[in-house]
Parts: C-alpha cells; sequence; structure tokens
C-alpha cells in the first residue's frame, strides 16, 4: 500500500513539472542567451492580476493522506490535501472560469491552523492561457489577509516572482468550502 502512495506522490510532484516544458529547448536556450550581466530590473515585466479561488471540500478537493493524530487536534495536523479548484473573474463560481489552481496543501502546525500550500496557478482562458504561476509557502489560514510567495512560472510568466495577496471572501466552516480573493503581483521577463 505504501508503495502505491509513494508512486503516486511522485507522480503528482513531477508530472506537472514534465508538463510545464512546452517549447523547443533550442528556443527555450536561445531565450536565456539574450540575459548577461548588463540586464536590468527595468527590462523586467510587472503584472498584475485579480481573481478568486473557490475551495469547495470533496468536489475540488481530496484528501490524500493524514497522521495518526490528525482527528485529535483543532488544527488538523497532518492533513494533506490535493486539489483542482477553479479561478474565476468574479467571487460567484458560477462567473468566467479562468483557470485552476492545482496542487497540494499540507496542515503543518500542531499550534495554530496553519498550511504549507504548493500550488500552480494554470491560466486556461484569457491573455494568459497557456502559462502557469508557482505558489510556495505558508498559508495562516484563518487569518482574514495573507501573503504568500510566487516562486516561479512558465509561458508568460517565464522565471516570476511576487506575492500573491489573499483575502478570505467566503468561509463556509462546516462544509469547509471557501472562496478567496487574489490580487498576485509578479515580476518576470
Amino acid at each position: 500500500m505504501m508503495e502505491k502512495q509513494g508512486i503516486g506522490l511522485v507522480l503528482v510532484l513531477f508530472f506537472p513539472m514534465a508538463m510545464a516544458i512546452t517549447e523547443d529547448p533550442k528556443e527555450v536556450e536561445e531565450w536565456f542567451h539574450k540575459f548577461d550581466d548588463t540586464t536590468s530590473v527595468a527590462q523586467q515585466k510587472v503584472t498584475k492580476l485579480h481573481f478568486y479561488f473557490h475551495d469547495l471540500r470533496g468536489v475540488t478537493t481530496a484528501v490524500v493522506a493524514q497522521s495518526n493524530t490528525t482527528a485529535a487536534l483543532a488544527t488538523f495536523f497532518g492533513l494533506f490535501y490535493a486539489m483542482d479548484n477553479p479561478l474565476t473573474v468574479g467571487p460567484s463560481q458560477a462567473s468566467k472560469v479562468i483557470g485552476r489552481a492545482q496542487g497540494l496543501y499540507v496542515s503543518t502546525s500542531r499550534e495554530k491552523l496553519g498550511l504549507t500550500l504548493a500550488m500552480n496557478l494554470v491560466f486556461t482562458n484569457g491573455p494568459y492561457n497557456g502559462s502557469s504561476l508557482i505558489v510556495l509557502g505558508y498559508n495562516p489560514a484563518t487569518q482574514p489577509k495573507r501573503e504568500i510567495p510566487v516562486v516561479g512560472g512558465a509561458g508568460f510568466f517565464r522565471m516570476a516572482r511576487g506575492v500573491a495577496l489573499l483575502k478570505t471572501f467566503f468561509f463556509d466552516a462546516p462544509r469547509g468550502n471557501a472562496t478567496v480573493e487574489y490580487n498576485v503581483i509578479v515580476h518576470h521577463y
């Protein structure tokens, strides 16, 4: 059983990396060669994004694993989720979908509810269609406002870095559903 889970985890972690390589290697190499010691911050682009993230327990998220003490702790320490959450232009779930938040989050604090988040914001509609951003960091989920690092990107957002500013728009504790407003600011080339 553990071997199957291990293989599944490897596939989950490395499959997105393989999918991110969408351009000809020669073309990507040429793109990197245009940078040298004189490449300035002024040559970077700044992009600001605004959208809503919909986390629907049992619909767009699934429990992958939990520790033997998860149920005994109010923080759900050790609870491991996989997600494929819609990103929309407005707060309603019926709003136009512009992408998906695909990745993992784990309850990693024994003392207060806090999540370690590793996800790809994959854009499927609009001007950034086919591009993605990588968000990785600590999410103090009970805080109304929080900041999580953007550590990379692909496509239009190649070599991105910046921040995702999160604000809880809606939370239904009994069902575990949430809508979170995202304001993302990134530097990229």
